[in-house]
């Protein structure tokens, strides 16, 4: 997760992080991703059942819940877990989380035991009732998917009306004060939707939007060709960096999040040495401190039936079942060789990653899309942008 109006736009400096030990448990939100004991950061996929199909899903929802599925009280054992443990954020997914009628009382519980609690979702079933129910329990935040405007949005998400849907439920969300926030996942159908999307956000006073790039998990399996050239993922990139600064020198300033490919990072800190800005060290700090792609280190994933992932596309691999074990013992079992070559991945990456001069900033970047190309963990990554130059 790379900050661009944290680094770009200079919302967060070095000495904000360090101000406050950088430890999990002292840091507010925005500053979480510098913390230098990487918590995990849990994705739980509460359900598969979605009331959308989503032609790029990771998850391959369905439409009714499958078997197996976690029940509540064992909802609440997962939770006592992550609490006791130190996890300092949990994310609700799906699926569609809110096919499940126990979500908002498992946030609840996850934030009596003093968790952040988030939820990612399509936005179509936040009525107003439930809205007001979210913002009672103190829901940290309401992420809403979103891959272009109506027409596009609504081919994505295999449904007409989806569009309409989360609009309604973004402004029942603002109706009773809940921060909500887009989140869009880039490829080639959409690239042209960002302006019209940054135009959104700016009407809409939207505060935050998350650009996620495309990973080959699920049914998103089927979409590499669909995915940007490198050329095109650059100017992308600089295209987000150049609306995100334009806010911020308008006063409407928004948080702006590149997700999913930790070249950003270096992008971001080579454009600034090219402009001559005066925070570029300070950014190659933070990015220092982000440390890259934590998978099966900063964040990771429990699905709807308790299997246990380095992250929430990673799903073909599970490390074991937390109504085996629990998570954190799971989380710590440095006996699977994977989870063990996970916490210091940076050793075992290959090709030009294994040489490249910002291994320290990216960790690697994303070994699904690695393995999804060619059928090796730890294979250089295929979406890296990088030029050779940029990286030696």
């Amino acid at each position: 997760m790379i900050g661009i109006s944290k680094l770009y736009c200079g919302t967060v400096e070095p000495s904000d992080a360090l101000r406050y030990g950088r430890q999990s448990k002292d840091l507010p939100s925005h500053l979480l991703q510098f913390s230098e004991d990487k918590r995990p950061v849990v994705v739980w996929n509460i359900t598969q059942a979605c009331n959308l199909k989503c032609v790029h899903c990771y998850a391959r929802a369905v439409e009714q819940k499958s078997k197996g599925e976690l029940t509540h009280e064992q909802g609440l054992r997962l939770i006592d877990n992550l609490a006791d443990s130190g996890s300092p954020v949990i994310l609700f997914s799906g699926g569609e989380p809110l096919m499940r009628p126990d979500l908002v009382d498992l946030a609840n519980y996850a934030i009596s035991k003093g968790m952040r609690a988030v939820i990612s979702t399509n936005g179509t079933l936040i009525t107003p009732q439930k809205a007001e129910e979210i913002k009672k329990v103190g829901l940290s935040y309401v992420g809403v998917s979103l891959d272009g405007m109506e027409e596009i949005n609504d081919r994505f998400r295999g449904k007409k009306g989806a569009f309409k849907g989360a609009m309604e439920g973004i402004r029942n969300c603002q109706a009773v004060g809940l921060k909500v926030g887009l989140r869009f996942t880039i490829n080639r159908i959409n690239t042209m939707e960002i302006p019209r999307i940054f135009d959104l956000v700016e009407e809409m006073e939207i505060p935050r939007i998350c650009f996620y790039h495309l990973v080959y998990a699920g049914r998103g399996s089927n979409m590499v060709e669909e995915d940007l050239e490198h050329n095109q993922t650059r100017a992308v990139v600089d295209l987000i960096m150049d609306r995100t600064r334009d806010l911020h020198e308008r006063g409407k300033p928004k948080e702006v999040l590149t997700v999913d490919n930790h070249a950003d990072g270096p992008f971001v800190y080579l454009r600034m040495l090219k402009e001559k800005d005066p925070r570029a060290e300070d950014v190659l700090k933070l990015l220092k401190m982000n440390e890259g792609n934590s998978s099966g280190l900063g964040i990771g994933c429990v699905s709807w039936d308790g299997e246990v992932h380095a992250d929430q596309f990673w799903r073909r691999y599970s490390f074991g079942n937390i109504l085996d074990r629990p998570f954190s013992e799971i989380w710590s079992d440095l006996s699977n060789p994977l989870m063990a070559k996970l916490k210091e991945k940076k050793k075992y990456v290959k090709g030009r990653c294994a040489t490249c001069r910002w291994l320290d900033v990216c960790a690697g970047n994303f070994r699904v899309r690695a393995e999804a190309v060619t059928g090796d963990i730890w294979a250089a990554e295929p979406a890296c942008y990088l030029t050779d130059e940029e990286i030696s």
